[in-house]
């Protein structure tokens, strides 16, 4: 069974001065409402990862309201919200509890940020067995240090290719009903 992992799109992640500078792939947010759509239409699982920081002063701190979801984003009735503190959706979390109840084998992920908790959870998710498909153009990441967003972007879903999951665009999985 297919089952879809939206992590992290969340409204805090639009304060692009508390994370560093300006993020890649304006078109993220397009793309992976496209793949969201595919799942709702072709009744795949959908979960819902949120990232609820410690930390106070994050926009991502459940007091904020930089923990919503992103508008286009908020979990339809029957799909999953999984809250998480850390980067990887499945650490303290009952994620792979919930995934192994649906009999799911395949996984398709996107969502914030590709160098983080996009690229842990992918990680772990392909670690754990799952057959991941990775949405690269429904993803995005953060300058770091002298490299900039796409750089850390392009290099991420270089690394996660092949390893741990096949890197797809939101085109190739809205086709492929």
């Amino acid at each position: 069974m297919r089952v879809l992992l939206m992590i992290d799109v969340q409204r805090g992640f639009d304060e692009a001065h508390h994370w560093g500078g300006r993020r890649n792939n304006q078109s993220m947010e397009a793309n992976a409402l496209r793949v969201l759509a595919y799942a709702r239409e072709n009744a795949l699982p959908i979960f819902h990862i949120q990232h609820n920081s410690a930390d106070e002063s994050s926009p991502l701190h459940p007091s904020k309201s930089g923990n919503q979801f992103k508008e286009g984003f908020e979990p339809w009735p029957l799909e999953l919200v999984i809250g998480k503190n850390v980067n990887s959706a499945f650490i303290g979390t009952d994620l792979e509890e919930q995934l192994k109840k649906l009999k799911a084998t395949d996984l398709l992920i996107c969502g914030i940020s590709t160098e983080h908790c996009v690229s842990t959870t992918t990680r772990m998710a392909s670690n754990m067995g799952f057959n991941v498909e990775l949405v690269g153009d429904a993803c995005y990441a953060w300058p770091h240090g002298d490299f900039n967003a796409d750089l850390v972007h392009r290099m991420e879903l270089a690394v996660l290719d092949r390893e741990f999951a096949k890197v797809v665009s939101a085109s190739d999985i809205c086709s492929s009903s």
